[in-house]
Formats: C-alpha cells, sequence, structure tokens
C-alpha cells in the first residue's frame, strides 16, 4: 500500500510538473493513473479535466468536473471550467448557468485564491456576451412576429429571469389577505374620479404652497408610539419627511381641513375605506430636499395608496418593485404599497404630494364588510385590565 502511495503522488508530481510546461497530453496520462485508482481528490479530478481540456477532449474534461462536482457542489473552479468548455461549445445557456452558479459562490469567498479573480472576470464578461446575444436573438424574432415594443410585464419577467431583479412580491407588515395579484403599479385609467383630481391640482397646489409656508400642522411621518415595538426607520421621528394631516384614524383633522377646502371634498370621490379609527386616512406627505426614504412595506396589502403630485422639484422618484418612476407634478400614482418601495427627492426645494389609500379593486363588496369589522375589532381590541 505504502509503495502505491508514493507511486500515485509521483503520478501527480510528474501531472503538475507538465501542466505547469503546458504538456497538456503528458499530464493527461498521469492524473489519469491518479484518478483511475478510485483515490482520486477532487483536486486531482481537477487537474485531470484541465489536462483533458487542453488536449481538446472536452467530453471527457466535463466527465472529470462531474466528478469534481459530486464531492464538491460548489466548487468555483470546476463551475467556471464547465462554463467555459460550454461556451467554446457555443451552448450559451449552460454556460450561464454554470457561470452564475460560480459567481454567487465567489461572492460569499472572503478571499479568491490563484488565478480565480482571473477566471471570475472572464465568466463575468462571458455572461455580458451571452446575455447581449440572447437579447438581440429575442428582439429579432419578436420583430418577426410583429413585436417592436417589449411588453413592459413582458421585460420584468426577462429581468427576473437574468437575474437583474428579485421577484417583489407582496409582504405586508400586519395583514396579508390571500388571493389578490401581485401587481405593483395600477395604470390610471382604471380609476374614473383619478381625472378630477389631476385637473385640480392647481388649485390643490395653491392649498398647500400655504401650508408649506408656514409649516404649521406638520409633524414627522414616522413617528414613535409607546405603545408599538419601534420597526427602527431610519426617519424615526424626522422631519425631513413631514405629513400634513388631512384625515387621520377615520377622523378629520379639522385644522388642517379647514385650510384645504377642496382637497377634502375632492377625498369623497375615491373608493376610501371607512373603517372605524383607522381610515380615512389622507395627508399631504412632504419630502425634504435631498431626502432618501429607504426600501420599506406597508401593513396591508388590500389597498392601494394614491399620490396625487402637487408640488414637485426635479430629480423626484419613486420606486415599486422592480419599476423606477419618475414623480412628475399633476400626474397622479397608484400603487400596491406592500410591495417594496422606495422615494428620493434629489432636488433643491420641497416634495409635496397628495397622499390617500383606497380599497383594491380587485375586493368583493362581502369581503370589503368583513374585512372592516375585522380591522375595527383589531383597534378596538384592549387587553383586560389586571387589577
Amino acid at each position: 500500500m505504502e509503495l502505491q502511495r508514493q507511486a500515485l503522488e509521483a503520478e501527480a508530481q510528474r501531472g503538475v510538473g507538465a501542466l505547469q510546461r503546458g504538456d497538456f497530453a503528458v499530464a493527461r496520462d498521469a492524473f489519469a493513473a491518479v484518478t483511475q485508482s478510485g483515490s482520486g481528490s477532487p483536486q486531482a479530478w481537477l487537474f485531470y479535466a484541465q489536462a483533458c481540456d487542453g488536449c481538446d477532449d472536452r467530453d471527457q474534461a466535463l466527465a472529470a468536473l462531474d466528478q469534481v462536482l459530486a464531492q464538491d457542489a460548489e466548487n468555483p473552479f470546476a463551475l467556471l471550467m464547465k462554463g467555459d468548455i460550454f461556451t467554446r461549445k457555443g451552448d450559451d445557456r449552460a454556460a450561464v448557468s454554470f457561470f452564475r452558479m460560480a459567481i454567487r459562490r465567489c461572492a460569499q469567498l472572503e478571499q479568491l485564491p490563484g488565478d480565480l479573480p482571473h477566471r471570475l472576470a472572464r465568466a463575468q464578461a462571458a455572461v455580458a456576451a451571452a446575455e447581449e446575444r440572447f437579447d438581440k436573438r429575442l428582439r429579432d424574432v419578436l420583430e418577426e412576429r410583429g413585436i417592436r415594443e417589449v411588453p413592459p410585464r413582458f421585460a420584468e419577467g426577462l429581468a427576473i429571469a437574468a437575474g437583474e431583479h428579485p421577484v417583489y412580491l407582496q409582504q405586508p407588515t400586519s395583514f396579508y389577505f390571500p388571493g389578490l395579484p401581485q401587481q405593483a403599479w395600477y395604470p390610471r385609467e382604471m380609476f374614473p374620479w383619478v381625472a378630477e383630481f389631476e385637473a385640480a391640482v392647481p388649485e390643490m397646489r395653491a392649498e398647500i404652497e400655504q401650508v408649506l409656508a408656514g409649516e404649521q400642522g406638520l409633524e414627522p411621518y414616522v413617528q414613535e408610539q409607546s405603545e408599538r415595538a419601534s420597526r427602527g426607520h431610519s426617519l424615526l421621528n424626522d422631519a425631513r419627511w413631514s405629513a400634513f394631516h388631512l384625515w387621520k384614524e377615520g377622523e378629520p383633522v379639522e385644522e388642517n381641513a379647514r385650510r384645504c377646502p377642496l382637497t377634502m371634498r375632492l377625498l369623497e370621490l375615491p373608493p376610501i375605506p371607512r373603517i372605524k379609527h383607522r381610515s380615512p386616512m389622507a395627508l399631504i406627505s412632504i419630502l425634504k430636499a435631498g431626502t432618501h426614504i429607504p426600501p420599506h412595506t406597508g401593513m396591508l396589502n388590500t389597498r392601494l395608496i394614491c399620490h396625487v403630485p402637487l408640488v414637485v422639484p426635479p430629480g423626484c422618484r419613486l420606486r415599486v418593485g422592480c419599476e423606477t418612476r419618475n414623480v412628475v407634478e399633476g400626474r397622479a400614482m397608484i400603487f400596491d404599497d406592500s410591495i417594496e418601495h422606495e422615494a428620493w427627492n434629489d432636488g433643491d426645494a420641497v416634495r409635496a404630494v397628495l397622499l390617500f389609500e383606497i380599497w383594491r379593486p380587485e375586493i368583493s363588496g362581502e369581503e370589503k364588510v368583513a374585512l372592516t369589522a375585522m380591522f375595527e375589532a383589531v383597534t378596538g381590541y384592549e387587553t383586560p385590565s389586571e387589577d
């Protein structure tokens, strides 16, 4: 046994020397002897694969790499070598599969040994080139079939499949209602009352400009509540993101409402939930220049959030799910806030939008009654006193 071990070590050393000289035929013979002995390590199989690949024996190289991955499923060298071989075979789909797995594995490593950084960079370039080839091929096929503009949802699906975006789903923090479409943005045209809001933006803007001039009635949008656990929001108690409440916890804020009579009348048009101590909820959301609202999700997926931008400097954006849209003064935005979203005011002045919630259109009348009863029961619940 000792003589056999020494002979195999000598063959391995001979193979390594041959690889270093670029003598792939000798290296292949040496590592074939080592691996066929039944005691080949993943490293020996990797050297054997490298030697076979150098001899342009791609099939044998792939078989050797499969032996490596059978023992070490996330071996980055083996994954990258398989990607390289499939690239040379012209099989982009297989190559990208192995390259992406290798890229993910390399991202988990604190250090990249040997020539792994070079191999990784080559893999990343190969993935980008393969994606570019696929994109061109896809657009050619679509154009042949009369599709010149890629439909937005289809484009999002492609981006998710390519790993460019995660899958964004409803993740409400308090209550999830099943069976609703996972739709981040809703078209304004679905809601006939939107046109009246947009037409009245100049008058509403005049109302809110008076509020902004004095800042009377403004309070931080996110406030600490002693009876609720803090979620550690980065803008907690921060006046850079403020609210001017028109309706709060189901009741009008009388002093604020008197200052915005037109806006209050318009808020009678949408299907706003009527839930005791909870809704209507309507306010002016005020974001100061240079402020970023970090990614977050809302409490419920039974509602949609409506933004009617009233004062908007250049540089204001809103992302919901995969899609980021510019905030345009006078153009309503309706979205599901239970899907991750964030907002920016990169402008040099304050941004103010009218914000309110409406029932999701997919929820039936009977379901609205049941949900209203449940929310009111939750809001009215009090822990019995122990006294």
